[in-house]
Protein backbone atom coordinates (compact mmCIF):
# COMPACT_ATOMS: atom_id res chain seq x y z
CA UNK A 1 0.00 0.00 0.00
CA UNK A 2 1.42 3.46 -0.82
CA UNK A 3 1.64 5.27 2.29
CA UNK A 4 0.45 8.65 3.12
CA UNK A 5 3.36 11.16 3.35
CA UNK A 6 2.80 14.14 6.02
CA UNK A 7 4.95 17.16 5.75
CA UNK A 8 5.75 18.87 8.88
CA UNK A 9 6.04 17.23 12.57
CA UNK A 10 4.19 19.67 14.84
CA UNK A 11 1.18 19.26 16.24
CA UNK A 12 -1.04 19.35 13.72
CA UNK A 13 1.42 16.69 11.48
CA UNK A 14 1.75 14.30 14.78
CA UNK A 15 -1.99 14.29 15.15
CA UNK A 16 -2.82 13.98 11.26
CA UNK A 17 -0.45 10.92 11.47
CA UNK A 18 -1.40 9.24 14.17
CA UNK A 19 -4.88 9.61 13.17
CA UNK A 20 -4.03 7.96 9.72
CA UNK A 21 -1.63 5.09 10.76
CA UNK A 22 -4.33 4.21 14.00
CA UNK A 23 -7.39 3.93 11.07
CA UNK A 24 -5.12 1.37 9.38
CA UNK A 25 -3.03 3.72 6.70
CA UNK A 26 0.62 3.78 5.76
CA UNK A 27 2.20 6.36 6.99
CA UNK A 28 5.90 8.83 5.81
CA UNK A 29 6.30 11.57 8.46
CA UNK A 30 8.51 14.14 7.20
CA UNK A 31 10.29 16.49 9.67
CA UNK A 32 13.29 18.85 8.76
CA UNK A 33 14.62 19.01 12.19
CA UNK A 34 17.14 18.85 12.81
CA UNK A 35 18.76 18.32 9.38
CA UNK A 36 17.44 21.86 8.85
CA UNK A 37 16.70 24.01 11.92
CA UNK A 38 14.53 26.77 13.07
CA UNK A 39 15.18 29.98 14.61
CA UNK A 40 11.95 29.09 17.10
CA UNK A 41 12.68 25.72 17.78
CA UNK A 42 14.91 24.38 20.37
CA UNK A 43 15.06 20.75 20.39
CA UNK A 44 14.31 18.24 17.23
CA UNK A 45 11.21 16.61 19.50
CA UNK A 46 8.07 15.95 17.67
CA UNK A 47 5.31 18.50 18.50
CA UNK A 48 7.66 20.78 20.23
CA UNK A 49 5.53 23.64 21.70
CA UNK A 50 7.85 27.10 20.94
CA UNK A 51 5.94 29.36 22.33
CA UNK A 52 3.56 29.17 25.64
CA UNK A 53 2.55 25.84 26.92
CA UNK A 54 -0.80 26.61 28.04
CA UNK A 55 -3.80 24.85 25.38
CA UNK A 56 -6.22 27.96 27.42
CA UNK A 57 -9.05 26.63 29.04
CA UNK A 58 -10.04 23.01 29.65
CA UNK A 59 -13.59 23.91 30.73
CA UNK A 60 -16.04 22.44 27.99
CA UNK A 61 -19.26 23.53 29.43
CA UNK A 62 -18.62 27.21 28.91
CA UNK A 63 -16.08 27.54 26.95
CA UNK A 64 -15.40 26.71 22.69
CA UNK A 65 -11.54 25.62 23.29
CA UNK A 66 -12.98 23.73 26.28
CA UNK A 67 -15.22 21.88 24.17
CA UNK A 68 -12.78 21.36 21.48
CA UNK A 69 -10.35 19.78 24.30
CA UNK A 70 -13.26 17.28 24.98
CA UNK A 71 -14.09 16.10 21.40
CA UNK A 72 -10.56 15.82 20.59
CA UNK A 73 -10.18 13.22 24.01
CA UNK A 74 -13.84 11.56 22.62
CA UNK A 75 -11.91 11.20 19.03
CA UNK A 76 -8.60 9.61 20.86
CA UNK A 77 -6.77 12.45 19.68
CA UNK A 78 -2.71 11.76 20.69
CA UNK A 79 -1.94 15.59 21.54
CA UNK A 80 -4.68 15.62 24.49
CA UNK A 81 -3.84 12.49 25.57
CA UNK A 82 -0.26 13.49 26.02
CA UNK A 83 -1.54 16.76 27.22
CA UNK A 84 -3.28 15.26 29.96
CA UNK A 85 -0.40 12.78 31.01
CA UNK A 86 2.01 16.18 31.50
CA UNK A 87 -0.55 18.76 32.19
CA UNK A 88 0.05 21.22 34.92
CA UNK A 89 -1.54 23.43 37.96
CA UNK A 90 -2.96 26.22 35.76
CA UNK A 91 -6.03 27.59 36.88
CA UNK A 92 -9.04 26.70 34.58
CA UNK A 93 -6.94 26.43 31.86
CA UNK A 94 -4.71 22.96 30.41
CA UNK A 95 -1.23 23.65 30.73
CA UNK A 96 1.39 20.97 29.89
CA UNK A 97 5.51 20.48 31.02
CA UNK A 98 6.80 21.44 27.18
CA UNK A 99 9.88 18.91 27.15
CA UNK A 100 7.39 15.75 28.86
CA UNK A 101 4.50 16.52 26.40
CA UNK A 102 6.76 17.02 23.31
CA UNK A 103 8.86 13.37 24.22
CA UNK A 104 5.54 11.51 24.40
CA UNK A 105 3.94 12.35 21.34
CA UNK A 106 7.49 11.44 19.61
CA UNK A 107 7.48 8.47 21.56
CA UNK A 108 4.45 7.13 20.45
CA UNK A 109 4.86 8.45 16.90
CA UNK A 110 8.54 6.25 16.58
CA UNK A 111 7.10 3.30 18.31
CA UNK A 112 3.91 3.51 15.98
CA UNK A 113 4.34 -0.02 13.36
CA UNK A 114 2.55 2.08 10.86
CA UNK A 115 4.55 5.13 10.50
CA UNK A 116 7.58 5.83 9.55
CA UNK A 117 9.67 9.69 10.34
CA UNK A 118 11.98 10.70 7.58
CA UNK A 119 14.01 13.41 8.97
CA UNK A 120 14.41 15.85 5.62
CA UNK A 121 13.50 18.94 4.58
CA UNK A 122 10.44 18.89 1.32
CA UNK A 123 11.42 22.03 -0.57
CA UNK A 124 8.87 21.07 -3.18
CA UNK A 125 4.98 19.97 -2.87
CA UNK A 126 4.65 16.33 -4.25
CA UNK A 127 3.43 15.49 -7.62
CA UNK A 128 0.38 13.25 -7.93
CA UNK A 129 2.34 10.12 -8.90
CA UNK A 130 3.88 10.02 -5.23
CA UNK A 131 -0.07 9.73 -4.00
CA UNK A 132 -1.62 11.81 -0.93
CA UNK A 133 -0.04 14.10 0.76
CA UNK A 134 -0.92 16.40 3.74
CA UNK A 135 1.03 19.83 4.51
CA UNK A 136 1.33 20.53 7.89
CA UNK A 137 4.25 22.76 8.02
CA UNK A 138 2.98 25.32 10.01
CA UNK A 139 3.64 28.36 11.04
CA UNK A 140 7.34 27.59 9.89
CA UNK A 141 7.23 26.71 6.87
CA UNK A 142 10.13 27.12 4.72
CA UNK A 143 11.29 29.58 2.60
CA UNK A 144 11.59 26.72 -0.09
CA UNK A 145 8.43 25.14 0.51
CA UNK A 146 6.81 27.82 0.98
CA UNK A 147 7.47 29.43 -2.46
CA UNK A 148 6.35 25.78 -3.85
CA UNK A 149 2.97 26.28 -2.14
CA UNK A 150 2.84 29.82 -3.40
CA UNK A 151 3.27 28.42 -6.95
CA UNK A 152 0.95 25.77 -6.52
CA UNK A 153 -2.21 27.86 -5.28
CA UNK A 154 -1.59 31.23 -7.61
CA UNK A 155 -2.95 32.96 -4.15
CA UNK A 156 -0.30 35.57 -2.14
CA UNK A 157 0.28 34.09 1.46
CA UNK A 158 -1.13 35.78 4.09
CA UNK A 159 2.20 36.42 6.88
CA UNK A 160 1.84 37.62 10.71
CA UNK A 161 4.51 37.69 13.45
CA UNK A 162 4.08 35.49 16.42
CA UNK A 163 5.66 36.42 19.43
CA UNK A 164 7.30 34.44 22.37
CA UNK A 165 6.80 35.33 26.06
CA UNK A 166 9.81 35.13 28.47
CA UNK A 167 10.31 32.27 31.09
CA UNK A 168 11.68 33.08 34.29
CA UNK A 169 13.31 31.28 37.06
CA UNK A 170 10.74 30.45 40.47
CA UNK A 171 13.48 30.84 42.38
CA UNK A 172 14.74 34.52 41.56
CA UNK A 173 11.01 35.86 42.08
CA UNK A 174 10.94 37.42 45.63
CA UNK A 175 7.90 36.55 47.30
CA UNK A 176 8.31 38.92 50.00
CA UNK A 177 5.54 41.04 46.91
CA UNK A 178 4.66 38.34 44.77
CA UNK A 179 1.76 35.81 45.56
CA UNK A 180 -0.39 32.55 44.41
CA UNK A 181 -3.39 33.16 43.43
CA UNK A 182 -5.60 32.06 40.17
CA UNK A 183 -8.26 35.22 38.56
CA UNK A 184 -11.59 34.89 41.07
CA UNK A 185 -9.82 31.98 42.72
CA UNK A 186 -11.53 29.86 40.11
CA UNK A 187 -10.09 25.90 40.61
CA UNK A 188 -8.67 24.45 37.97
CA UNK A 189 -8.62 20.67 36.50
CA UNK A 190 -6.35 19.84 38.96
CA UNK A 191 -8.35 21.30 42.10
CA UNK A 192 -6.03 24.46 43.11
CA UNK A 193 -7.19 28.63 43.04
CA UNK A 194 -3.93 29.65 43.07
CA UNK A 195 -2.27 28.13 40.03
CA UNK A 196 -0.27 31.52 39.10
CA UNK A 197 2.36 33.54 40.45
CA UNK A 198 1.18 37.33 40.81
CA UNK A 199 3.10 40.37 40.42
CA UNK A 200 1.48 43.94 41.92
CA UNK A 201 1.93 47.86 40.54
CA UNK A 202 0.43 50.36 41.75
CA UNK A 203 -0.44 53.11 39.24
CA UNK A 204 2.98 55.10 39.48
CA UNK A 205 4.96 51.80 38.70
CA UNK A 206 2.99 50.54 35.66
CA UNK A 207 3.28 54.07 34.04
CA UNK A 208 6.65 54.08 34.63
CA UNK A 209 6.51 50.53 33.00
CA UNK A 210 5.05 51.21 30.20
CA UNK A 211 7.43 53.91 29.32
CA UNK A 212 9.88 51.94 29.48
CA UNK A 213 8.31 48.99 27.11
CA UNK A 214 7.54 52.10 24.77
CA UNK A 215 11.43 53.71 24.43
CA UNK A 216 13.02 50.16 24.51
CA UNK A 217 15.21 48.98 21.96
CA UNK A 218 13.49 46.30 19.55
CA UNK A 219 14.52 44.32 16.72
CA UNK A 220 15.25 45.58 13.18
CA UNK A 221 12.98 43.86 10.67
CA UNK A 222 14.69 42.62 7.39
CA UNK A 223 13.16 44.09 4.35
CA UNK A 224 10.58 41.09 3.59
CA UNK A 225 9.08 41.79 7.27
CA UNK A 226 8.64 45.49 7.55
CA UNK A 227 4.93 44.84 5.64
CA UNK A 228 4.02 42.05 7.61
CA UNK A 229 0.74 42.52 10.13
CA UNK A 230 0.68 40.79 13.33
CA UNK A 231 -1.68 38.86 14.29
CA UNK A 232 -4.55 40.23 17.09
CA UNK A 233 -4.49 37.91 19.59
CA UNK A 234 -0.43 37.35 19.98
CA UNK A 235 0.88 40.77 20.21
CA UNK A 236 3.88 42.16 21.51
CA UNK A 237 3.42 43.62 24.63
CA UNK A 238 4.77 46.69 23.78
CA UNK A 239 2.49 46.99 20.62
CA UNK A 240 -0.41 46.91 22.86
CA UNK A 241 1.62 48.90 25.32
CA UNK A 242 1.29 51.99 21.90
CA UNK A 243 -2.13 51.31 21.54
CA UNK A 244 -2.82 53.42 24.88
CA UNK A 245 -1.27 54.00 28.27
CA UNK A 246 -4.17 51.46 29.78
CA UNK A 247 -3.96 48.91 26.95
CA UNK A 248 -2.66 46.49 29.15
CA UNK A 249 -4.13 47.27 32.29
CA UNK A 250 -7.04 46.24 30.55
CA UNK A 251 -5.55 43.34 29.02
CA UNK A 252 -2.87 40.81 29.90
CA UNK A 253 -2.27 43.42 33.30
CA UNK A 254 -5.68 43.56 34.68
CA UNK A 255 -5.93 43.27 37.91
CA UNK A 256 -9.95 42.15 38.50
CA UNK A 257 -10.06 38.90 40.53
CA UNK A 258 -7.10 39.59 42.41
CA UNK A 259 -6.22 40.66 45.60
CA UNK A 260 -2.71 40.94 47.27
CA UNK A 261 -2.11 39.78 50.83
CA UNK A 262 0.37 41.40 51.48
CA UNK A 263 -1.71 44.81 51.12
CA UNK A 264 -5.09 43.71 51.30
CA UNK A 265 -5.83 45.66 48.43
CA UNK A 266 -6.47 45.31 44.66
CA UNK A 267 -3.14 46.58 43.13
CA UNK A 268 -3.60 48.87 40.01
CA UNK A 269 -1.84 46.54 37.36
CA UNK A 270 -0.36 42.78 37.56
CA UNK A 271 1.96 40.43 36.09
CA UNK A 272 0.66 37.08 36.12
CA UNK A 273 3.28 33.43 35.89
CA UNK A 274 2.05 30.64 34.51
CA UNK A 275 3.99 27.21 35.50
CA UNK A 276 5.79 25.97 32.50
CA UNK A 277 7.46 22.52 33.86
CA UNK A 278 6.25 19.95 35.36
CA UNK A 279 8.65 20.58 38.50
CA UNK A 280 7.23 23.98 39.06
CA UNK A 281 10.85 25.70 38.34
CA UNK A 282 10.13 27.42 35.03
CA UNK A 283 7.20 30.28 34.64
CA UNK A 284 6.22 31.68 31.89
CA UNK A 285 5.11 35.72 31.71
CA UNK A 286 1.45 35.40 30.63
CA UNK A 287 0.88 37.59 27.46
CA UNK A 288 4.59 39.38 27.47
CA UNK A 289 5.40 38.34 23.85
CA UNK A 290 7.87 40.89 23.14
CA UNK A 291 10.05 42.06 20.40
CA UNK A 292 12.45 43.93 22.54
CA UNK A 293 16.44 43.35 22.25
CA UNK A 294 17.42 40.36 24.46
CA UNK A 295 19.27 43.07 26.60
CA UNK A 296 16.68 44.99 27.14
CA UNK A 297 13.85 42.74 27.76
CA UNK A 298 16.09 41.88 31.10
CA UNK A 299 16.50 45.29 32.18
CA UNK A 300 12.73 46.50 31.70
CA UNK A 301 11.34 43.10 32.89
CA UNK A 302 13.69 43.43 36.30
CA UNK A 303 11.65 46.77 36.87
CA UNK A 304 8.76 44.79 37.81
CA UNK A 305 8.12 44.24 41.61
CA UNK A 306 9.04 41.14 42.42
CA UNK A 307 11.46 40.24 39.34
CA UNK A 308 14.11 42.38 40.70
CA UNK A 309 16.71 39.85 40.66
CA UNK A 310 15.01 37.83 37.84
CA UNK A 311 16.78 34.82 36.21
CA UNK A 312 15.45 34.05 32.90
CA UNK A 313 15.72 30.62 31.45
CA UNK A 314 14.73 31.74 27.62
CA UNK A 315 14.11 35.22 26.92
CA UNK A 316 11.14 36.61 24.19
CA UNK A 317 11.79 36.55 20.20
CA UNK A 318 9.49 36.57 17.45
CA UNK A 319 9.18 34.89 14.45
CA UNK A 320 7.59 35.42 10.87
CA UNK A 321 4.09 33.29 10.31
CA UNK A 322 2.31 32.25 7.43
CA UNK A 323 -0.81 30.56 6.18
CA UNK A 324 -3.29 30.37 3.16
CA UNK A 325 -6.25 31.52 2.24
CA UNK A 326 -8.34 28.38 2.86
CA UNK A 327 -11.65 29.82 2.34
CA UNK A 328 -10.66 30.08 -1.72
CA UNK A 329 -8.26 27.48 -1.92
CA UNK A 330 -9.24 24.30 0.15
CA UNK A 331 -12.86 21.86 -0.74
CA UNK A 332 -14.76 21.40 2.73
CA UNK A 333 -11.91 17.88 2.97
CA UNK A 334 -9.05 19.43 3.47
CA UNK A 335 -7.70 19.03 -0.18
CA UNK A 336 -6.36 22.05 -2.55
CA UNK A 337 -9.08 22.32 -5.20
CA UNK A 338 -5.97 22.63 -8.13
CA UNK A 339 -4.22 19.44 -6.46
CA UNK A 340 -6.90 17.81 -4.98
CA UNK A 341 -3.78 14.72 -3.49
CA UNK A 342 -2.35 17.82 -1.39
CA UNK A 343 -4.71 18.51 2.18
CA UNK A 344 -3.79 20.59 3.97
CA UNK A 345 -3.61 21.26 8.31
CA UNK A 346 -2.71 23.21 11.47
CA UNK A 347 -1.93 26.69 11.26
CA UNK A 348 -0.90 26.75 7.87
CA UNK A 349 -4.70 26.96 6.91
CA UNK A 350 -5.66 29.70 9.12
CA UNK A 351 -6.66 28.26 12.59
CA UNK A 352 -5.08 29.60 15.50
CA UNK A 353 -3.52 28.21 18.60
CA UNK A 354 -2.31 24.32 19.45
CA UNK A 355 -5.37 23.11 20.05
CA UNK A 356 -7.11 24.31 16.64
CA UNK A 357 -3.88 23.32 14.83
CA UNK A 358 -3.96 19.67 15.98
CA UNK A 359 -7.82 19.12 15.89
CA UNK A 360 -7.47 20.06 11.82
CA UNK A 361 -4.62 18.10 11.61
CA UNK A 362 -6.63 14.92 13.38
CA UNK A 363 -9.22 15.56 10.63
CA UNK A 364 -7.06 15.60 7.21
CA UNK A 365 -5.17 12.24 9.14
CA UNK A 366 -8.81 10.70 9.60
CA UNK A 367 -10.00 11.98 5.71
CA UNK A 368 -6.66 10.90 4.27
CA UNK A 369 -7.07 7.68 5.29
CA UNK A 370 -10.43 6.66 4.53
CA UNK A 371 -9.76 7.78 0.89
CA UNK A 372 -6.36 5.62 0.87
CA UNK A 373 -8.46 2.77 2.51
CA UNK A 374 -11.26 3.37 -0.12
CA UNK A 375 -13.64 4.27 3.23
CA UNK A 376 -16.34 6.27 3.33
CA UNK A 377 -16.49 9.43 5.43
CA UNK A 378 -18.40 12.42 6.03
CA UNK A 379 -16.87 16.15 7.78
CA UNK A 380 -17.93 16.58 11.13
CA UNK A 381 -21.19 17.80 11.77
CA UNK A 382 -21.15 22.13 11.87
CA UNK A 383 -23.18 22.17 14.79
CA UNK A 384 -19.55 20.38 16.87
CA UNK A 385 -16.21 22.27 17.21
CA UNK A 386 -14.43 20.15 15.53
CA UNK A 387 -17.28 21.16 12.19
CA UNK A 388 -17.31 24.22 13.19
CA UNK A 389 -13.58 25.20 12.62
CA UNK A 390 -13.38 23.25 9.29
CA UNK A 391 -16.64 25.10 8.11
CA UNK A 392 -14.69 28.58 8.78
CA UNK A 393 -11.52 27.70 6.72
CA UNK A 394 -13.20 25.97 4.05
CA UNK A 395 -15.47 28.34 2.67
CA UNK A 396 -17.52 30.20 6.26
CA UNK A 397 -15.06 33.36 6.36
CA UNK A 398 -14.52 35.41 3.38
CA UNK A 399 -11.65 35.03 0.74
CA UNK A 400 -11.42 38.76 0.93
CA UNK A 401 -10.89 39.55 4.84
CA UNK A 402 -9.86 36.33 6.04
CA UNK A 403 -7.62 36.09 8.50
CA UNK A 404 -6.53 33.10 11.79
CA UNK A 405 -9.23 32.76 14.18
CA UNK A 406 -9.39 30.67 17.18
CA UNK A 407 -12.46 28.69 17.92
CA UNK A 408 -15.01 30.13 19.55
CA UNK A 409 -19.16 29.54 19.73
CA UNK A 410 -19.55 32.74 17.07
CA UNK A 411 -18.51 29.60 14.64
CA UNK A 412 -21.29 27.37 15.70
CA UNK A 413 -24.76 27.47 14.13
CA UNK A 414 -27.23 29.52 16.14
CA UNK A 415 -29.58 27.24 18.38
CA UNK A 416 -33.54 26.86 18.20
CA UNK A 417 -35.61 28.77 20.30
CA UNK A 418 -37.19 27.08 23.64
CA UNK A 419 -40.23 27.37 24.67
CA UNK A 420 -40.84 29.12 27.66
CA UNK A 421 -42.66 27.07 30.39
CA UNK A 422 -44.01 29.97 31.30
CA UNK A 423 -45.96 31.75 28.56
CA UNK A 424 -45.18 28.75 26.31
CA UNK A 425 -43.77 31.10 23.26
CA UNK A 426 -40.66 30.54 21.68
CA UNK A 427 -37.32 32.68 23.54
CA UNK A 428 -33.94 32.50 22.45
CA UNK A 429 -31.20 30.99 24.46
CA UNK A 430 -28.76 33.47 26.10
CA UNK A 431 -25.34 33.61 28.17
CA UNK A 432 -24.12 30.74 30.11
CA UNK A 433 -27.07 28.66 29.50
CA UNK A 434 -26.39 29.23 25.76
CA UNK A 435 -23.33 27.82 25.37
CA UNK A 436 -23.99 25.10 27.80
CA UNK A 437 -26.74 23.90 25.61
CA UNK A 438 -24.29 24.61 22.32
CA UNK A 439 -21.80 22.32 24.28
CA UNK A 440 -24.43 19.76 24.84
CA UNK A 441 -25.46 19.74 21.58
CA UNK A 442 -21.90 19.73 20.02
CA UNK A 443 -21.05 16.37 22.17
CA UNK A 444 -24.34 14.28 21.09
CA UNK A 445 -23.07 15.03 17.16
CA UNK A 446 -19.63 14.54 17.92
CA UNK A 447 -21.02 11.10 19.53
CA UNK A 448 -22.90 10.50 16.15
CA UNK A 449 -20.30 10.74 14.03
CA UNK A 450 -17.33 9.06 15.71
CA UNK A 451 -20.05 6.07 15.73
CA UNK A 452 -19.98 5.58 19.39
CA UNK A 453 -24.39 6.64 19.61
CA UNK A 454 -27.04 5.62 17.22
CA UNK A 455 -28.54 8.32 15.14
CA UNK A 456 -31.70 9.82 16.54
CA UNK A 457 -34.45 9.02 14.36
Amino acid sequence: MRPIHIIGGGLAGSEAAFQAAEAGAEVVLHEMRPIRPTFAHQTEALAELVCSNSFRSDDWQNNAVGLLHEEMRRADSLIMRSADAHKLPAGGALAVDRHGFSGAVTATLEAHPRISIAREEITELPPPEDGLCIVATGPLTSEALGQSILRATGEDALAFFDAIAPIVHRDSINFDIAWMQSRYDKEGPGGGTADYINLPMDETQYRDFVAALLAGEKGDFKEWEKSTPYFEACLPVEVMAERGVETLSFGPMKPVGLRDPHRDSQPYAVVQLRQDNALGTLWNMVGFQTKLRHGEQVRIFRTIPGLENAEFARLGGMHRNTFINSPRLLDGELRLKTRPHLRFAGQVTGVEGYVESAAIGLLAGRLAAAERLGRAITPPPPTTAFGALLGHITGGASPTTFQPMNVNFGLFPDLAPAISARTGKRVKIKGADRKRAMAERALEALDTWLGNKAPVE
